[in-house]
């Protein structure tokens, strides 16, 4: 139990003066984000938004996965999605290592075996970020009145350029 308690106890400062309840989940901008997991990125104060604004998808390197569409067909049919960010960021661990050396460094970390495991590397991050782009693009659940535009954030700047 000791091991959250710090994280407990903010929350409950945090539950102390909560005035987001109410929300009915829809995207008030209309928004979704699919970005990393990194910690350098706050997904919704980067593009000006607040709580209840954006749908927001995270996963290592920020990839669309099969998990990431689901969550954007369901965004766009049911939660008032109209617009899809897809956003990688610079200096990514995603970026910086092979599929091999991954497995060699978390097996080592672990202690075990990781050569079965994938962690999806990615080689180029701005052909992956197209590739990306186009899955969302050309899924069948997700119409095309639906904008869908490709990104990366600098951890650095703070600034997103625009790809696609």
């Amino acid at each position: 139990m000791d091991d959250f308690s710090d994280l407990i106890s903010a929350n409950r400062t945090f539950a102390d003066d909560f005035d987001l309840g109410g929300f009915d989940g829809v995207a008030r901008a209309g928004v979704a984000i699919v970005t990393c997991m990194d910690s350098r990125i706050d997904p919704l104060r980067m593009l000006g938004l607040t709580h209840g604004d954006a749908k927001i998808f995270r996963n290592p390197g920020g990839r669309v996965t099969s998990a990431a569409l689901e969550a954007l067909v369901l965004g766009v049919h049911l939660l008032g999605v109209e617009r899809v960010l897809v956003v990688p960021h610079t200096r990514c661990a995603m970026t910086t290592a092979t599929e091999a050396e991954l497995r060699v460094r978390i097996g080592e970390s672990a202690g075990v075996d990781a050569s079965w495991q994938r962690f999806h590397v990615i080689a180029d991050q701005v052909a992956a970020l197209e590739e990306d782009v186009q899955k969302v693009r050309s899924h069948p659940l997700i119409p095309d009145t639906v904008k869908v535009g490709g990104f990366v954030y600098d951890v650095d700047t703070g600034l997103l350029e625009q790809k696609y």
